[in-house]
């Protein structure tokens, strides 16, 4: 599941004529990496939800099948925030609209990052999920705290992720969620995620991992640019044969 559908706040005026999954960088918009990288990853069927100007999404990316993917949408009339928004939208992850909710575990982006996660390698992780369904009720992508967020969200201590601790992480947006962690939202209501991750956390139901490579929080239009010239430039160095990996985000 793509995230999408937030309102953009931060990102007006940008976000008042487009949604900000379509806002570009290098030669593509922000969701488009993702799908990109879900396909080859392995990933075939994908439910994004939006909510603001949700049609254009819709219009820019169909049916997925140019990307490789098949794609279904769950529109909110409002944006239900991240949990309301995947508790509504379990009925699609379990097939067609109007089904039962799945019943097993699925991986989320937020669409307003950029991340070069090889997503395959959560496959195990979700497999291992899958078979011990009463073990973790979710596994965390966790990164280096960008400048406009150093104290971080979690600790990680091999790989469970604790609520306090020496060396807080951020959390990168990508997770693997058992759908038994949203099972007291009402579809159809608003709910934050993070509240139900620390109470998760708290428990010790919480897996993750620490991905030190690419990754941008593209929370601001001044992020959006600083991305678009790093991407402009990467292209331009790949085509001399050079290696290049996007930084951390440090503003």
């Amino acid at each position: 599941m793509i995230l999408a559908a937030g309102r953009g706040e931060r990102m007006r005026p940008l976000t008042d004529t487009l949604p900000k999954p379509l806002l570009r960088a290098g030669t593509k918009a922000l969701i488009e990496y993702h799908l990109e990288n879900l396909a080859r990853a392995g990933f075939g069927d994908i439910v994004i939800n939006h909510a603001h100007l949700g049609h254009m999404i819709e219009a820019a990316l169909g049916n997925g099948k140019r990307y490789g993917v098949n794609i279904r949408y769950s529109h909110e009339p409002v944006a239900l925030e991240t949990a309301g928004g995947i508790a509504r939208a379990l009925p699609i992850l379990g097939g067609e609209p109007g089904n039962s909710p799945t019943e097993k575990p699925f991986l989320t982006v937020n669409a307003d990052i950029y991340c070069e996660l090889d997503f395959s390698t959560l496959l195990p992780v979700m497999e291992h999920m899958e078979a011990s369904p009463d073990k973790d009720l979710a596994h965390l992508v966790l990164v280096d705290n960008p400048g406009h967020h150093p104290a971080g969200d979690f600790a990680l201590d091999s790989d469970r992720v604790a609520l306090s601790g020496e060396n807080k992480l951020t959390f990168s947006g990508i997770g693997v969620y058992q759908p038994k962690l949203f099972k007291n939202v009402m579809p159809g209501s608003m709910a934050r995620l993070a509240p139900l991750l620390r109470e998760a956390t708290a428990a010790g139901k919480v897996g993750g991992q620490y991905y030190r490579g690419a990754w941008v929080d593209v929370g601001t239009p001044e992020r959006l640019r600083l991305l678009d010239l790093q991407l402009d430039s990467a292209g331009a160095r790949s085509a001399r044969g050079s290696g290049w990996s996007v930084a951390q985000s440090t503003d």
